[in-house]
């Protein structure tokens, strides 16, 4: 039997290997959605493009090759669009597939019309329309690919209805995909290699950035050989941690501005110098640091600070045993400058300040108070060493703070908003890691093999996002452990107490609320329920006020083969300042540790 355009679709996904489509069904998708689940793959219906397009995006991150994200044309491909950029920013490998009206209805108001190859062609590496059917195979693989090799990116493929529902006329014609092996890994020039060496070697304060690119490249052996074997200093980004464990003494993380202020030569591996790491500029970093960097994409060698005369397009599983090889029988000897010595004091400091702010007894809880509470329960049951717990967190502050008490030992292991500090991506991402490391054949691998519990740590505001996605979880019988940090706001709530609250609300209803008497842009409802949420899909909910609460309803989460949400209850932070430490504005402003 001849067949359908939806079967030679389903197919070509198969013959390269996809084993999870994440998306939303509709006409004219659905038929592919129906084949594909046919031949194994599973499906995991969002209730929101938005969420499975960052889904797909996450699972091409963890897994090392390309999500696949389906959808209807249209309102459902402009809904996809934030997981494009998402792809395209953090050079995540993405394919999108989108349903589109009948070609012979263009440009006549059909359903859900829209030109998404124009649309899209400035937001993607490719953006394509199969010709024919028997087109099909090598159009979809060629997306793919693109989308994986080189800098990662998003490949996006549009299939007409008529395209769609077609029978092929023989099907001898239709051409079968095969999996496409990883693509070529270039390496560095050998007298680049050998320069950079000798630069490292005459460092009085060398510093070792490691971004997730490192994490994405599946490079952590390699680098942490030569973290250890030259004893040199490392700074991970946010989702750079666990390339080397937190714990690792090198590890500057607790001790990030003096490291930044002192550092002399900085080596970057897998990270770009944007606002995350302050373009390079002072007064974050010394006038005199040299940074050299080692990257997958052209266009980020020599961006901002960047030392373009020592730095190397390649990739770092390549790169890095090279420069090994350069630097020879060679240790950096932290005794020649006060550098190591101003680190190691600038830990304790720092250390010694997060405990006393984790030891507080202030009711509503402080986040370092309810975060240290989780965390010291999570690591009791899972051990870091152990890696199993994939940590996601977002929303400002929750995602700020948490980011230096929850531990990770190995890579792949932390998600969060990313390079452009996307709110939403939460929900998303923790489905895409469950899927990534607990189906029945996993495809993403990180530290010991095993089952892994998905942990969720979401600001009240970015739940908000993509909330409907505990359904999503419940669905599939994904043990996911969601925390909701519930402040009542957008980085500040405006109260503690309900009857003053209430008494804003009604001042801003009433037409009241101007000054200082109404809710604020801030607002957010005060102690909203979102427990409940999961218990109406049939998951655990528990609300919290207090740590005892908290430890009980953490340890009864972990225990759980259902989604559970735990609405922590922190105090409000009214009146507390709106600051970004990374929007220096030009200004010169002195450092603060």
């Amino acid at each position: 039997m001849a067949p359908t355009g939806a079967q030679v679709i389903a197919q070509s996904l198969r013959g390269l290997g996809v084993s999870v489509i994440f998306g939303i069904v509709g006409i004219p998708v659905v038929e592919i959605a129906e084949e594909s689940i046919n031949l194994g793959i599973s499906f995991i219906g969002f209730r929101n493009e938005q969420a499975a397009s960052y889904a797909a995006s996450a699972y091409g991150y963890l897994t090392g090759r390309p999500g696949v994200c389906l959808v209807v044309g249209g309102p459902g491909v402009l809904h996809a669009m934030p997981g494009i950029n998402n792809s395209s920013v953090n050079a995540f490998p993405l394919l999108v597939l989108a349903g589109s009206s009948e070609s012979h209805f263009v440009a006549r108001g059909a359903f859900q019309e829209l030109d998404a190859i124009a649309l899209l062609t400035p937001h993607t590496k490719l953006a394509i329309r199969p010709p024919s059917l028997e087109s099909v195979p090598q159009v979809i693989q060629n997306a793919y690919r693109s989308s994986w090799y080189g800098r990662p990116g998003t490949g996006f493929v549009d299939l007409p209805a008529d395209l769609i529902q077609e029978k092929a006329g023989d099907a001898s014609e239709i051409r079968e995909t095969a999996v496409v092996l990883e693509g070529p890994k270039p390496g560095g020039d050998k007298s680049r290699v050998l320069e950079i060496a000798r630069s490292i070697k005459a460092a009085k304060a060398p510093l070792v950035v490691i971004g997730k690119g490192a994490a994405y490249a599946k490079a952590e052996l390699q680098i942490r050989e030569l973290i250890e074997k030259y004893n040199l200093p490392f700074l991970p980004t946010p989702m750079g941690k666990g390339v080397l464990p937190d714990s690792h003494r090198l590890s500057t993380a607790s001790a990030r501005s003096i490291a930044l202020k002192e550092a002399d030569i900085v080596l970057v591996l897998g990270a770009r110098l944007n606002w995350i790491l302050h373009f390079g500029d002072t007064p974050k970093w010394n006038s005199c640091t040299k940074f050299i960097q080692i990257d997958i994409s052209a266009e980020e060698i020599g961006r901002n600070r960047g030392d373009t005369s020592l730095s190397i397009l390649g990739d770092l599983r390549i790169v890095v045993p090279q420069l090994l090889c350069a630097l020879g029988p060679w240790s950096y000897n932290p005794s020649i400058s006060p550098y190591s010595m101003h680190l190691a004091s600038a830990k304790s400091k720092n250390t010694a300040a997060a405990s006393e702010k984790a030891s507080s007894t202030a009711i509503p809880m402080t986040y370092a108070r309810a975060f240290s509470t989780i965390e010291r329960i999570l690591h009791s049951l899972s051990p870091p060493d152990h890696g199993g717990i994939v940590y996601v967190s977002e929303g400002a502050n929750t995602m700020d703070i948490s980011r230096s008490i929850f531990s990770v030992s190995y890579p792949r292991l932390r998600l969060d908003a990313g390079t452009h500090a996307t709110m939403g991506v939460g929900l998303g991402y923790a489905i895409a890691a469950h899927a990534a490391y607990n189906s029945i054949a996993p495809e993403a691998v990180s530290g010991p093999r095993g089952r892994k519990k998905i942990v969720a740590l979401e600001g009240d505001s970015a739940f908000g996002f993509s909330a409907m996605e505990i359904e999503t979880m419940a669905r599939y019988g994904m043990d996911i452990l969601v925390f909701v940090v519930n402040n009542g706001g957008v980085y500040h709530g405006d109260s503690d107490d309900a009857e003053e609250w209430l008494r804003l609300q009604k001042a801003t209803q009433e037409g009241e609320g101007a000054g200082k008497r109404g809710l604020r842009s801030t607002s957010l409802g005060y102690e909203v329920g979102y427990e409940k949420i999961a218990e109406m899909c049939g998951g655990l909910g528990f609300l919290v006020r207090t740590p005892e609460d908290l430890e009980r309803a953490t340890r009864k989460g972990w225990e759980s083969d259902r989604v559970c949400v735990v609405n922590v209850i922190i105090e409000a932070g009214k009146g507390e300042k709106l600051e970004f430490a990374w929007q220096t504005g030009g200004k010169k402003k002195a450092a603060k540790l």
